[in-house]
């Protein structure tokens, strides 16, 4: 069996060696995030469902945007999990902390500056806009629902706003060297995002 074989997902292209990392690295960290959210073990199912919908979801979505901008821009993109980062997050994650590398998105191909800089964009843009989407679940008249949208939007938030960091690997490089304008449009909208969380609890 050819895992490495590309595959056709509609518009995306994909293979199984790809399909099977984004589950692994969207269940470690949906464990880990899971422990360090829980109180008992009881309480580690739901919040382990909470991880994985808020967490889990704006971890891989985040480079799945860039994966989707890079292969419209002609690259071969693909996740490709950190199985040993993974297993330090779940371990981390009984110390009552967690730091979460999950995978990323591995591009080749030839991009300039301002693909280069779209391509990064597409992730913490993700993240904001998911942050966003989880507002509305707020109306619901549930528990389990405000304690989602609380997570949904304060995570995605952070994500977006963490990967704003303008140095080294970071999204925000990259940004920052395509398009000033658009780095701080960015920045400014992850840290507003930031500061209505005080507001939502």
């Amino acid at each position: 069996m050819n895992y490495t074989k590309q595959v056709k997902l509609g518009r995306i292209s994909t293979s199984r060696i790809e399909i099977r990392d984004i589950l692994k690295a969207w269940v470690a960290v949906s464990i880990a995030f899971g422990i360090v959210l829980s109180t008992s073990f009881p309480d580690f199912f739901q919040k382990f469902i909470i991880a994985a919908l808020t967490v889990g979801i704006g971890f891989l979505l985040h480079e799945l945007g860039h994966k989707l901008v890079a292969q419209k821009y002609g690259c071969f993109a693909e996740f490709r999990s950190f199985d040993n980062m993974l297993v330090l997050a779940i371990a981390m994650s009984f110390f009552g902390f967690v730091f979460a590398a999950p995978g990323a998105v591995m591009i080749s191909g030839r991009v300039n500056t301002r693909k280069n800089g779209i391509i990064s964009a597409a992730g913490p843009l993700v993240n904001l806009g998911l942050a966003l989407a989880f507002l509305p679940l707020f109306l619901i008249s549930s528990k389990f629902f405000h304690m989602l949208a609380l997570y949904g939007f304060v995570i995605n938030s952070w994500l977006a706003l963490f990967n704003m960091i303008p140095v080294w690997m970071f999204d925000g490089r990259k940004i920052w060297k395509w398009n000033k304008a658009a780095y701080f449009a960015m920045a400014a909208a992850a840290l507003s995002f930031m500061l209505l969380r005080r507001y939502l609890a």
